[in-house]
Formats: C-alpha cells, sequence, structure tokens
C-alpha cells in the first residue's frame, strides 16, 4: 500500500484536492494507529468538525477509503477501520496458511460460523438483508465461472460476519478467508465445481437466506452445520 492513495474516480468523477487531503489525512492515522484496526472512526460530522470541511467532503473521502478496504461501513454503526500493514497480513497468512491443514480450516469454520450465522439473524437490520439478498442473486447467476462464484461466496460470508456486529468474529472470519484463499480450498473447488455442485451450493444459499431473513434463528444454524458437513464431505472424497 503507497503511503499516499492515488485520486480514485467517484460517480464518474476525480475526486478533488481537498477530498485527497482529507484522504490523505485520515489514512496517515490510520497507520499511525491514532485510529487503530478494529476501531470505528469519529462521525462524519465531527471528522468534518476537525478538519475544517464539509460533511460531503468527508463522505467522498471515505467512499475512497471504503473502495480500497482501508475502513468498512456498517449500517447504522458507522465507519470501523478495517486496514492492516499488508506486508504484515500477508506474511501472517502465508504463515497459517503453510501450517493450517484442511481438517484444521474446517474445525475452525465449524466453531466460528455457526455463531457468526446465530448473530447476524438476530442483528442484520432490513437493508442488511437487502444486501445479502442481492449476493444470493449474485451467486444464483453464476453458471460456470468458478471465479465469480468462488468472490460472490466470500462476499457472502464476509456480508454475515459483520452482520455479527462483533468485530473480533468478523476479523477472525476475515483470516479463516484469507488463509484458504492462499491454501487448498480454491484448488480444491476448482476441481470439484460442477455445474451441477454450482447449483446445488445456490440452492442451499437460498435457503440460508430464507431462514436469516425470516429470524428463524435455528432453522439459520442448524442449516450451516449441515452445510459444513458437506463441505466436510467433499474434503473426504478429495482424500
Amino acid at each position: 500500500m503507497a503511503s499516499r492513495l492515488d485520486a480514485e474516480l467517484i460517480s464518474g468523477h476525480a475526486v478533488g484536492g481537498t477530498v485527497q487531503v482529507v484522504i490523505d489525512t485520515l489514512f496517515a492515522k490510520i497507520k499511525a494507529e491514532d485510529y487503530p484496526a478494529d476501531t470505528r472512526l469519529p462521525s462524519e460530522r465531527a471528522l468534518a468538525a476537525d478538519l475544517g470541511v464539509s460533511r460531503n467532503t468527508v463522505r467522498e473521502a471515505l467512499d475512497v477509503l471504503e473502495s480500497h478496504k482501508i475502513i468498512r461501513r456498517r449500517a447504522g454503526s458507522g465507519s470501523f477501520v478495517i486496514w492492516r500493514a499488508r506486508a504484515a497480513q500477508e506474511d501472517d497468512a502465508d504463515s497459517l496458511a503453510a501450517r493450517t491443514s484442511p481438517l484444521d480450516h474446517l474445525v475452525m469454520r465449524s466453531i466460528i460460523e455457526p455463531e457468526m450465522v446465530r448473530l447476524a439473524t438476530i442483528n442484520f437490520t432490513p437493508r442488511e438483508l437487502d444486501a445479502l439478498a442481492a449476493i444470493v442473486s449474485r451467486i444464483e447467476r453464476v453458471r460456470t465461472d468458478i471465479g465469480d462464484f468462488m468472490a460472490a461466496e466470500e462476499e457472502l460470508y464476509r456480508t454475515i460476519a459483520e452482520g455479527t456486529r462483533n468485530p473480533l468474529l468478523s476479523a477472525c472470519h476475515e483470516l479463516t478467508l484469507s488463509v484458504a484463499r492462499q491454501n487448498f480450498r480454491r484448488a480444491l473447488m476448482r476441481r470439484h465445481l460442477t455445474p451441477d455442485r454450482i447449483r446445488d451450493y445456490q440452492r442451499r444459499y437460498n435457503t440460508l437466506f430464507n431462514a436469516m431473513a425470516a429470524r428463524d434463528v435455528e432453522a439459520a444454524v442448524e442449516f450451516i452445520k449441515l452445510h459444513l458437513i458437506e463441505e466436510q464431505k467433499l474434503l473426504l472424497f478429495e482424500g
């Protein structure tokens, strides 16, 4: 990550000089850990007052920071820092990926994903449910492109993790995604995600969404447990 973020296009227009100054100022504070990872930034109003700019300028700057995965907004909760030094992230993930077996990964998922689903089913706002529905629809449009399917699947799990309102749980799950990307699961799924299996996964995620949308905690948690059992069967088949 460069020390200065390049100007991004927002709604088709390059950011202005004042917006770039706000971007650089906030990013510098994040790098210096004035705003550490997993903490919430001050409100747009507070940032605007502190930096002597309009709220619209702050909002544009936050748009850029979010697009670079420096922060992540949570509806009704504010903007949270998710950035860590990229070299440290890669070193951590590489080291863990080398030491993590497929079974280790599934065990970790079986510990955290049922709790993720439980908390998200309880805490999701209507807007977050709409976002989850859009991701499920995106998954359902995939026919044979495994890369598109896996990217949408990651986004689905990430949205569920953030819906827990537990930044530590969300961060733990993000680490499991990083390890899986660098280790075995991507290669495994590329070998076994046939069109028929993609359709099966699409049905599963639709079922999960329906349970979560209905606020049926028991059904949603039971479903994700069964889904993980199917993932284990795929792993055993590979073995």
